[in-house]
């Protein structure tokens, strides 16, 4: 992470050097705020103002407030209430971060088109970083940007991955997040985004790609259980770009009633893990979304059926185990885990639905033992979005809680529409190339694959 202290009188040769900017000494008795670049792609940033209480008391409420360049705007911002006059921006306390005890902090962040910095910072009416008012401007130069070292594809990097307690571990050992996207049911998408090289390539190397997932339609019309030549041959397009991309791919059986279709997925798996099981890229994912339906009686026997059949062939490549509730009740499969080795548990979230009482069935499930994989999730209602809205703070808390926890995600989906999470606006190319094209929810999970 880029951290800057927000003052309005940085040297120039500071900013070059990466150092610490040197600042007068912070009263005992002033609030302070730091802005932090949390995510860079180039032509905008993910920013984060952290806002500490410094005083020897308690503080009910803060303001901050900062100006861009013309050139530079604020799209989103989230646990903070934002009004906006021209290029001067303000940032209130929402209800539940306003009181900060002595010593306490809090944060709220935003999404930057350009790369214009804040500049001229108040926080409550003093200066960002102690005493008073800014009343010089700063040069508005953005700084420089040094980019996470990476060498190789993230398979090349990564290798064979396994799990690990609780999370996934590489080759060396080391714990890995792979973050990434779904594609649409493949028997509605719009047009083939998720089936294109070019596409991946160009995700993989400016969206920081390192996993796509192929949701198989199954059981609607056009799917795989109406027509299987088409479907398979979708899915094994995305596996082998995967492989020539350097990229992981999650292979879908994209279904809510799959137990009734058990001997379809065990003769599908089972084919599949013989001819691309040898691969480090590839992961099982048996069942998408189950319905509300017994874990010990219904789909615990399905995964076992499903399991059996990968293991028969590819003894160590990961399989993500769906689970009740559309893939909600992961404390349920805990109590009764499916036996084996290398085997995660499917959590999924749509964030205006789904809060923190969700993450507290999630972290009953790491506290028994699962390790889980966020194979589907976005910043809307569990609709996919049909109304629009986005709910960036919640989201925001669940990408936190996924780092905290070293749990890997996808989220939906690679395709074209109206929907929060259809990545995509009309006219994006199929070949990639999608910087003036995303939609939705998309600037908010391109930051954060960053």
């Amino acid at each position: 992470m880029r951290t800057l202290r927000l003052v309005t009188t940085l040297a120039v040769a500071g900013l070059l050097a990466g150092g610490v900017a040197v600042v007068a000494a912070t009263p005992a008795s002033a609030a302070t705020a730091v802005f932090s670049v949390t995510n860079n792609w180039g032509n905008g940033y993910q920013g984060q103002v952290t806002v500490t209480n410094d005083t020897s008391a308690p503080i009910t409420s803060w303001r901050v407030e900062f100006d861009l360049p013309s050139s530079s705007t604020v799209s989103q911002s989230w646990n903070a209430q934002q009004t906006t006059s021209g290029s001067h921006y303000t940032f209130a306390n929402v209800s539940w971060n306003g009181t900060l005890a002595a010593g306490a902090s809090t944060s709220f962040g935003f999404l930057v088109n350009g790369t214009g910095t804040p500049v001229n910072c108040t926080v409550n009416g003093a200066s960002c970083a102690g005493g008073p008012p800014p009343t010089t401007p700063p040069p508005t130069t953005p700084p420089p940007t040094t980019p996470t070292p990476t060498t190789g594809t993230p398979v090349e990097r990564h290798g064979q991955l396994r799990v690990c307690g609780t999370t996934m571990c590489d080759k060396s050992g080391a714990r890995v997040q792979l973050r990434g996207i779904s594609s649409m049911w493949l028997n509605w998408e719009t047009a083939p985004y998720a089936e294109n090289l070019s596409a991946l390539t160009w995700m993989r190397d400016n969206w920081n790609l390192q996993v796509i997932r192929a949701a198989m339609g199954v059981e609607p019309a056009g799917a795989y259980l109406s027509d299987p030549a088409k479907a398979r041959a979708q899915v094994e397009t995305i596996i082998n770009n995967a492989v020539t991309a350097g990229v992981y791919v999650i292979v879908d059986w994209h279904a809510h009633e799959a137990q009734n279709n058990q001997s379809q997925a065990v003769a599908f798996f089972g084919d599949l893990a013989r001819r691309y099981g040898h691969l480090p890229n590839v992961i099982w994912e048996p069942y998408n979304e189950p319905l509300q339906v017994s874990w010990t009686n219904v789909i615990k026997p399905y995964h076992q059926a499903v399991v059996s059949a990968i293991r028969a062939v590819d003894p160590d490549n990961i399989v993500v185990l769906g689970t009740p509730t559309w893939s909600q009740d992961v404390d349920v499969a805990a109590a009764s885990p499916v036996t084996g080795t290398n085997l995660m548990y499917t959590l999924h979230f749509y964030s205006c639905t789904h809060g923190a009482s969700l993450r507290a069935k999630g972290d009953a499930a790491i506290r028994a033992g699962l390790a889980l994989f966020v194979t589907e999730w976005g910043a809307s209602n569990a609709d996919g979005g049909l109304d629009g809205r986005a709910c960036l703070p919640e989201a925001q808390s669940w990408i936190d809680w996924m780092k905290a926890n070293g749990i890997s995600w996808t989220a939906w989906k690679l395709d074209v529409g109206t929907d929060t999470t259809n990545l995509l606006s009309p006219g994006a190319p199929v070949t990639g190339g999608w910087t003036n094209y995303l939609h939705g929810h998309a600037p908010f999970v391109v930051a954060n694959m960053r």
